[in-house]
């Protein structure tokens, strides 16, 4: 392998304040909100039903606004380096070291990218699906990142959390998929049947010798 791509959420970043916090702005108990989410990731709905279903008829863009609105200096839906997950910059300077070409491509919204161009990581790009103008799973989003990362996809791997957004597309688009057990897809997805055709971590400080064995 040549590149390493990154997922971001619950790949890189440990989201559990970002639900922590939407369960405190919608006054549901955390655990609840929490558990409807890995209830969402276990029927392969998508988390924003968890919003309508804890609170019926609910606008989440209006309410994002009006949360900006109270809280401007608050991280709110947001993350910092303090989500990091405790092996994710060590993991990414070592395959630095090591040759890889290392680069983040997630599905994120805007302000994503200069939250994690501030966390100064030893990455060699940054790049979101927002500033794309293209989501996972669709072809052309990983068609970009063949783009990007200069070399042939089978010479990519793609790092994720999720069979379905991750690995499958991962496989279509001739690289090389790795689904790493952490976050609720993570540990629901790694038993599915498509998960096999993935490489299957629990960290990201298996992918050194995985990828670039010394």
């Amino acid at each position: 392998m040549k590149a390493a791509v990154f997922d971001v959420g619950e790949t890189l970043i440990d989201e559990t304040r970002i639900w922590c916090r939407w369960a405190d702005r919608l006054g549901v108990p955390r655990f609840a909100f929490l558990g409807v989410i890995g209830g969402m990731a276990a029927t392969g709905r998508p988390f924003a039903d968890a919003f309508e279903l804890m609170r019926p008829g609910i606008d989440v863009e209006a309410e994002q606004i009006a949360w900006a609105a109270e809280e401007p200096d608050s991280l709110r839906n947001n993350f910092d380096a303090d989500d990091l997950y405790p092996d994710a910059r060590r993991a990414l300077g070592e395959l630095r070291r090591r040759g890889i070409t290392v680069i983040i491509a997630g599905n994120q919204p805007p302000q994503a990218k200069s939250a994690l161009e501030r966390m100064t990581l030893p990455v060699d790009a940054v790049y979101t699906s927002a500033e794309w103008e293209l989501e996972k799973p669709d072809p052309k989003f990983f068609a970009r990142v063949a783009d990007v990362s200069g070399v042939a996809p089978g010479e990519i791997c793609y790092i994720g959390d999720r069979v379905d957004n991750d690995v499958l597309p991962t496989l279509e688009a001739g690289m090389m998929p790795v689904l790493i057990r952490r976050g609720p897809w993570g540990y629901l997805t790694s038993e599915h049947p498509d998960a096999t055709r993935a490489t299957v971590i629990d960290g990201l400080d298996e992918l050194p010798e995985l990828l670039a064995p010394s």
